[in-house]
């Protein structure tokens, strides 16, 4: 039986457990043993981003000592994995031995649909789930990582779903991690074009492949009490 880890990230192990738990049930029924990473808890994006690169080294450094760089790395994020794909390379610059072990785990690390669609192959997972869907692809995912195709590839393949498509699906939703704290006011109101975008696409559900975009647009969506709920990509393919 091949094996792969997960290492599910900060979001995910605090406010969406159910995505983890999903990426680790699909990916069983695939036929793969799933080692869940619980030696370490963040990626060190957020730090890094705020120019904390001490505390996101920190965190870069208990990551990579708890991954088995022989196995592949999935994440049910892809700003998570552009984090370590892309900027651990800037990050440990100056961290010789660290930035090595960064080198070595690269080529292993995968966002949960793009293992799906580009090392295992697969497009249709046996999933239902019955809902009008409207897909938002996340900057980090599309931009860093040129996922583009294969998520949508996996919703066409669920049955019982209808996929909605949305103008201008492609923008940023605002969250942006700290980008959302300091700047609130440009912020919310890139989060207001793409609730209004979602809402007028008629659909019921929200998917993404990033928990921040999720938890954005999702409070988002409940404070206007719209009655579209949001789940992770991974909750939809573990549906039966």
């Amino acid at each position: 039986m091949a094996e792969i880890q997960l290492f599910a990230g900060c979001l995910a192990q605090t406010f969406f457990p159910q995505a983890g738990e999903a990426v680790q049930l699909v990916l069983g029924r695939l036929g793969l043993k799933v080692r869940r990473i619980n030696d370490a808890f963040c990626c060190g994006q957020m730090a890094f981003n705020d120019g904390l690169r001490k505390e996101a080294t920190t965190l870069a450094r208990r990551l990579l000592g708890a991954v088995d760089p022989a196995l592949p790395v999935v994440l049910p994020s892809g700003s998570c994995t552009a984090m370590i794909r892309v900027f651990y390379s800037d990050l440990l610059c100056g961290q010789p031995e660290l930035a090595q072990m960064a080198q070595r785990i690269r080529p292993q690390v995968f966002e949960f649909s793009e293992y799906l669609t580009q090392v295992l192959k697969v497009t249709d997972v046996g999933a239902r789930f019955e809902s009008t869907v409207a897909y938002h692809p996340s900057c980090h995912l599309t931009r860093e990582l040129r996922v583009t195709n294969g998520p949508l590839d996996l919703l066409k393949s669920v049955r019982g779903l209808s996929l909605r498509e949305f103008e201008k699906s492609e923008e940023c939703c605002g969250f942006g991690g700290l980008f959302s704290v300091k700047f609130p006011h440009i912020s919310a109101a890139m989060l207001e074009d793409k609730i209004a975008r979602v809402s007028a696409s008629g659909a019921k559900t929200l998917v993404s492949c990033d928990l921040g975009c999720l938890m954005h647009i999702g409070g988002g969506l409940h404070r206007r009490r719209l009655g579209i709920e949001t789940r992770h990509l991974a909750e939809v393919l573990a549906g039966r």
